[in-house]
């Protein structure tokens, strides 16, 4: 809890005065004011972040983290358990679609196990495995408060080194069967809102299967009884290794004034948590796209960011971040490239 704790401390507001200029150099570009539109806003956003008036992006970093679910044994996704070490393995071969997308734009990927099922023994994973895997949250809590802990910390160290070898943004993804059922039990409990608008199909189930998880995941808020107003209580009781470890990144991103990419669904079921603990946090966030799980839409909302990109995407791994990634340079080269008219 120490670092939890000492990192939160650190989240300080944007820098204002830095926005301002960077404000003030955008109504200066030549191109009419606003036409740019989201890049306009993104860079000043980055201003703020970074606390320079022109902020730079110089080294792309997304982080994926994987961990197993307990609650996979109520057959709430297409896919095996078995599943997750597998991808894990395409990950650090370069195979998955995460490793297609980051070459596309220039982004390295860290692929982190913080509480695989599984035993790995794979060059090139990141080992902080917490525990391996969920319990079943029908039957309790999903794993203990100190094991949340643990699984945020985790996700802080890693952010944390990966800044000091130099990244200066850093995007989010995320593995593990069966995660969109913590994620949007995470979801349920933070918007309370219906199960209709918070449970989609996830990996690609069927009806009578998506009415099975509505039911799983009601058992589950009604068993364990999360505290909404406690982001770590509800991480332990309905949530997931894999989302406490990106829930850390976000925190340790924010921490050092270092932007962070939300990918989709699970990503931002992390990004639910990293705000409830330090609500500061949400500014350090750019949300990458909105996936076509209905509860995603709803997720941004509650965290009050604007999706960039509209794809119909929903594979997760930080597919999305990856491809925003490319974005959020450019608002950044648009910032400090673009002659202004006094320069022109």
């Amino acid at each position: 809890m120490d670092l939890l704790n000492s990192t939160i401390s650190k989240i300080r507001p944007l820098d204002e005065e830095a926005m301002e200029q960077a404000r003030e150099r955008q109504d200066q570009l030549t191109k009419p004011r606003g036409s740019l539109g989201i890049l306009e806003e993104l860079s000043v956003q980055l201003a703020g972040i970074q606390g320079k008036a022109q902020p730079q992006i110089t080294k792309k970093v997304v982080i994926v983290m994987a961990g197993d679910h307990g609650v996979a044994a109520e057959g709430v996704s297409a896919f095996p358990q078995e599943v997750t070490p597998q991808m894990v393995a395409n990950f650090v071969a370069g195979g998955a679609g995460i490793n297609v997308l980051a070459r596309h734009t220039g982004a390295e990927v860290r692929v982190v196990d913080v509480g695989v099922a599984t035993p790995l023994d794979i060059e090139g994973v990141i080992q902080r495995n917490v525990r391996p895997g969920t319990d079943n949250m029908t039957e309790g809590s999903a794993m203990s408060r100190e094991d949340a802990s643990a699984s945020i910390e985790a996700g802080i160290e890693v952010a944390e080194a990966e800044i000091a070898a130099g990244a200066n943004l850093l995007g989010t993804g995320d593995m593990g069967i069966a995660n969109t059922t913590p994620s949007s039990a995470i979801l349920t409990v933070f918007s309370g809102a219906g199960l209709e608008q918070t449970v989609g199909r996830g990996t690609g189930i069927g009806s009578e299967a998506l009415a099975h998880k509505r039911d799983v995941i009601q058992k589950a808020i009604e068993v364990n009884r999360p505290d909404r107003g406690d982001g770590l209580d509800v991480l332990a009781k309905v949530g997931g290794l894999e989302i406490g470890g990106l829930a850390g990144v976000i925190l340790g991103a924010a921490a050092n004034r270092v932007p962070v990419i939300i990918d989709g669904f699970i990503s931002s079921a992390a990004a639910l948590i990293a705000a409830s603990l330090a609500p500061e946090s949400k500014n350090y966030m750019i949300a990458s796209h909105v996936s076509v799980e209905p509860g995603h839409k709803l997720m941004l909302e509650e965290l009050a960011l604007k999706p960039m990109l509209f794809m119909n995407m929903r594979l997760g791994e930080g597919t999305g971040a990856a491809l925003a990634a490319g974005l959020v340079e450019a608002s950044c080269k648009v910032l400090t490239e673009m002659a202004t008219f006094g320069e022109a």
